[in-house]
């Protein structure tokens, strides 16, 4: 039977917040009235997180599966599995921590519906988050805002719902998972969003935090930017950077060419000539590596997937039930 949603959940430690998460994921998808899954993908949690997941497992056979990561790869490669194992026509990603409320569901499927978007995210109101939090994320969108012209008001939030082939098409890597919407604008998909409620976590503080979070987050902001428009053909940027030093660089020598032969002057003391060579010299190298960026664009290399699965943990495998007959059944209590 095919699935018609597929939850997509990335966990790193967060065995204290996961029984009334999942209890809550569970109802909030029965009322959707569709076959639905729930894949939780373990980003190498410590903190006995599977122990849970598996629980889950065995209680919904056919409905929850669990992805195991051989060491925790980042929420960009949890997520890149999860949509990997994903089976549903559409896919909906939550955070585990509980601020991403599971009942909004319906109203990303509705919007999706109305107005015929390939991908919704879900714009928080009056976010339960510390100041510097909200801070942050308010000047990140707005750099987002400013540097794609793509007007969304929350690109980073991790409530998203999406279809199944914006997931297969999107390259998640590094911190790309909080750049989804531009990769999805930039492949021609139709992106849009919606308010939905949000709350603070239900128990202990986020685990994918880190001091490196911003200035990796800044690098990759940068890579999106290139990516979206000089990835079909790096020499239009190298090349156009190239160009301009190496005529700077040419002026200069032609100036100073003049100075030696016309009027005599002395020019091998002069920093301006050593500024004339480099220039001239960084303006070919840059144009070479445009050139070797067109040649990589257009090679066949083998992408390499940013996670490693330990393990795939599906009960149900050939139950078939894939959340059909919950519409009728009790919630079974969460172990």
């Amino acid at each position: 039977m095919s699935v018609h949603l597929s939850a997509v959940v990335p966990v790193f430690d967060e065995r204290e917040s996961l029984p009334g998460f999942h209890q809550e994921l569970v109802g909030a998808l029965k009322t959707v009235g569709r076959p639905f899954e729930i894949v939780y993908v373990d980003d190498g949690s410590t903190d006995g997180s599977s122990d849970l997941l598996r629980g889950f497992a065995d209680d919904l056979p056919g409905v929850v599966r669990v992805v195991i990561l051989r060491r925790n790869f980042g929420k960009s490669g949890a997520l890149a599995a999860g949509f990997a194992l994903a089976r549903g026509r559409r896919l909906v990603t939550l955070d585990a921590d509980g601020q991403d409320v599971p009942a909004e569901v319906p109203k990303l499927l509705q919007a999706a519906d109305v107005g015929g978007y390939d991908l919704v995210g879900g714009w928080r109101q009056r976010r339960d988050d510390r100041l510097f939090k909200r801070l942050s994320s308010r000047l990140y969108n707005h750099a987002i805002r400013w540097l794609t012209g793509l007007p969304l008001h929350d690109c980073n939030t991790g409530f998203k719902l999406l279809s199944a082939e914006v997931a297969h098409e999107l390259p998640l890597y590094g911190e790309f998972h909080r750049f989804v919407p531009v990769l999805a604008d930039d492949l021609g998909f139709r992106v849009g969003e919606v308010p939905v409620r949000h709350r603070a976590r239900s128990a202990g503080r986020s685990k994918y935090l880190s001091v490196l979070r911003f200035p990796k987050t800044l690098l990759d902001l940068l890579t999106v930017l290139f990516l979206t428009r000089f990835a079909d053909r790096p020499l239009y940027l190298f090349g156009a950077i190239g160009a301009a030093l190496s005529a700077t660089g040419f002026a200069i020598l032609a100036y100073l060419s003049v100075l030696r032969l016309v009027f005599d002057q002395g020019i091998g003391q002069r920093p301006l000539l050593q500024l004339g060579v480099l220039a001239l010299l960084v303006g070919v190298q840059l144009i070479g590596t445009g050139f070797l960026g067109d040649v990589l664009r257009h090679s066949n290399a083998r992408e390499r997937q940013p996670y490693r699965i330990r393990q795939v943990i599906d009960p149900g495998s050939d139950a078939g039930a894939v959340g059909q007959e919950l519409a009728a059944q009790p919630q079974r209590p969460v172990r």
